[in-house]
């Protein structure tokens, strides 16, 4: 018996799209990452990028349990002085509700060049419309 090598040439790129309209933030985010690398599929390799375009709607939608919405915090930093600013998620999901998902789907990822690049084929939309209807993506059963 030979052992098969996934190749570049062999991989596939699907395009899927998920309803956010309430799920639970972190167990779609868990099954959205998976996606995003590949390991629903036979041909996995952790070393390449096997996975699918993932197209996220209705995330303004989607639902936390417990009392995240007041204590879970985002933080980011101006590079000044006196700049760290934090957002608490009820106002995050209320400016920017795809904001959300993606910092939860980025954690999940690998932490390197690999990572960024699955997590480039990520599309998040807040609303039910998105543009790429062109794809024609499969609903995606989680």
């Amino acid at each position: 018996m030979n052992t098969y090598t996934t190749r570049p040439k062999d991989i596939q790129h699907d395009w899927y799209i998920v309803d956010a309209q309430g799920r639970t933030l972190g167990r779609l985010a868990a099954k959205i990452a998976s996606v995003l690398k590949g390991k629903h599929k036979v041909i996995y390799t952790p070393s390449l990028d096997t996975g699918d375009y993932v197209v996220v709607i209705n995330a303004d939608k989607i639902v936390v349990t417990g009392r995240k919405l007041d204590d879970k915090k985002y933080y980011r930093y101006t590079g000044f002085p006196g700049g760290l600013r934090q957002v608490v998620l009820r106002d995050q999901l209320a400016n920017h509700p795809e904001r959300v998902l993606q910092v939860a789907v980025k954690g999940m990822l690998p932490h390197n060049r690999l990572g960024r690049k699955m997590f480039k084929k990520l599309k998040v939309y807040a609303g039910a419309e998105h543009p790429h209807s062109a794809h024609q993506p499969k609903q995606l059963e989680l």
